[in-house]
């Protein structure tokens, strides 16, 4: 098993790691894709992505210019083949598989869609990983409703059951099923060093607000929309509560774990990323943070229970923090607060881009504050 660190890391250390290490980043388009293209484009990484074309309007990757910064394949991650030939012709290092049908409520509507993305995608990406012998280290990012939820008040570690309720979320438990298949199989660290050189591991990150969302059934897009439209905000299950967090923090967790990954195999595991206890709110307080913070909007709850949505969902964080020296660095109001000023700047005519830089460095520099 993975040693204890002594203190954190330095986010200097992490970044510099990455300058000129390849990375193969699938769901590159995405919103938390676009975050952790940017943070790697900034470290000096070759980074090549592998992604269907960005599904909102506007696009975080767009917005970034991303598609001049970085090699950009727009592909479906259920095409098997296109994915292994152009995962062979780059030889990563490093692949992070971030691609994903990420909505709840969308699964409900196209089941065969988020299983087919979600379970074969994931199979699609570790089989063109085992045939590329530069690999090093892989990371499957899933999501805190991979785990069976039992609506209490107990966070789920890591060696919890997995399961779901709905498609979506037993999608990602499948993936974390998935995960640990192929790990036993075919990057068993027993045989490290001796078959393969690769170490496998799995993320399941909190509830991720930050700027750039324009997903359609999210909190926080939904509360930017309205506000910038002038409608009311309407909130399906305010009394929910969820891990919220800032993106660049689980970001920052993989990160993290890639670079240990990378020559260490006893970090081959599932891990959690998300806020302390306490930061765990619901989304009614979500909300009330997100018009204070702009100092516009109101909201209106209009119940919504066609659709079974999880009402308590908590992680435990202690494993990252203990065996990583991983920890977060915003609290549930600071999260929400740098979330509502990205908007706000975004719908008054900021350079976005240069604005969502200055928040990497902002953020870089409040970790830097905690060592």
């Amino acid at each position: 098993m993975a040693k204890r660190q002594s203190a954190l890391e330095s986010v200097e250390i992490i970044m510099d790691f990455y300058k000129g290490k390849r990375v193969f980043l699938t769901g590159h388009t995405g919103f938390k894709g676009s975050w952790l293209s940017q943070i790697l484009i900034t470290a000096g990484a070759e980074v090549k992505g592998y992604a269907l074309a960005p599904q909102t309007e506007p696009a975080l990757f767009n917005l970034l210019g991303l598609q001049n910064k970085m090699q950009s394949v727009i592909a479906d991650i259920r095409d098997g083949e296109k994915l292994a030939s152009e995962m062979a012709a780059f030889k990563p290092d490093i692949v992070l598989h971030l691609a994903a049908q990420p909505l709840v409520r969308l699964s409900y509507a196209e089941p065969v869609l988020t299983f087919e993305t979600n379970v074969n995608g994931t199979i699609n990406m570790f089989e063109a990983a085992r045939k590329v012998k530069s690999v090093r280290a892989v990371i499957n990012v899933t999501s805190d409703k991979c785990y069976e939820n039992r609506e209490t008040d107990t966070p789920y570690k890591e060696t919890d059951p997995v399961g779901g309720f709905d498609p979506y979320s037993c999608s990602k438990g499948v993936s974390e099923l998935i995960t640990a298949c192929y790990r036993n199989s075919y990057f068993n660290p027993k045989d490290y060093t001796g078959t393969h050189e690769t170490a496998v591991a799995s993320c399941r990150a909190g509830n991720v607000i930050g700027g750039g969302d324009y997903a359609l059934d999210r909190i926080v897009p939904d509360c930017a929309r309205a506000i910038s439209q002038g409608f009311d905000i309407v909130l399906r299950n305010p009394r929910a509560t969820r891990p919220w967090q800032h993106v660049l923090e689980p970001l920052l967790g993989y990160l993290l774990l890639a670079k240990k990954l990378y020559s260490d195999v006893g970090y081959a595991s599932g891990w959690n990323f998300g806020p302390e206890q306490g930061d765990i709110r619901t989304v009614e307080d979500l909300v009330q943070r997100f018009t204070a913070a702009w100092e516009k909007g109101k909201y209106v709850v209009r119940p919504d229970t066609k659709l079974h949505e999880a009402k308590l969902l908590h992680l435990d964080i202690t494993k990252a923090k203990e065996l990583l020296k991983w920890k977060p660095v915003y609290n549930f109001d600071k999260a929400v607060d740098i979330t509502a000023r990205w908007y706000k700047n975004f719908y008054a005519g900021e350079n976005i881009a240069a604005f969502t830089e200055k928040q990497i460095g902002e953020y870089i520099k409040s970790y830097g504050k905690l060592i």
